[in-house]
């Protein structure tokens, strides 16, 4: 691997197409195929066997694992991790031919972390630092910090930062990292600053 001069990494066997803008230091590997118009910022790690679409817009250090293909419409912040052959829709009445599609966009809030072979439903949100489980469908956004599991996904517990588990005693959580939270009306978890 080379990345002299912070240049991104393409391996020989991957595509990019012409009119991609890839960040300093990503690395795209082996029968990734990244289209014309895609946005990918620094320092990400695209595996193999991707496939991101036009409109796609990563930020900086985001990991995209093996098997995951990003439709239009579907924008990753700073720090995304997305599992093993997660799965991102963009349309929520999908047919064959259909001249009145319209895309439903997709964000994923900075830090948040997708399961592998989760699967997400178009024109949601999944929240900073929230975490989807393996295998899980989210149906509905996920709000910041939330650890949501199961089919459909459903809420668990508050995480950390770090990904440790949360426990609030009087609205009141802290972490063994060091970082502390407040609980807002049972469904908001901010971070307080030290």
């Amino acid at each position: 691997m080379n990345t002299i001069d912070n240049q991104p990494f393409v391996h020989p066997n991957a595509l990019v197409d012409e009119g991609a803008k890839i960040g300093s230091r990503t690395r795209v590997w082996a029968f990734a195929h990244i289209l014309k118009g895609a946005v990918l910022g620094e320092d990400c790690n695209i595996c193999d066997h991707t496939f991101i679409e036009g409109t796609v817009r990563l930020g900086n250090r985001v990991t995209l694992k093996c098997g995951v293909f990003l439709w239009d419409g579907v924008v990753a912040e700073d720090d995304v991790f997305i599992g093993p052959a997660a799965a991102f829709v963009n349309d929520l009445r999908p047919r064959s031919r259909n001249i009145h599609w319209k895309c439903a966009p997709t964000l994923l809030r900075e830090g948040c972390s997708i399961g592998a072979n989760a699967t997400v439903l178009a024109g949601l949100a999944i929240g900073r630092f929230a975490m989807v489980s393996a295998g899980a469908v989210v149906t509905r956004s996920v709000t910041d910090f939330a650890l949501v599991v199961g089919n459909p996904a459903r809420f668990r517990r508050w995480l950390c930062k770090c990904g440790q588990d949360l426990t609030f005693q009087r609205a009141v959580a802290g972490c063994d990292c060091g970082r502390r939270y407040r609980l807002r009306n049972k469904r908001t978890v901010e971070e307080v600053n030290s």
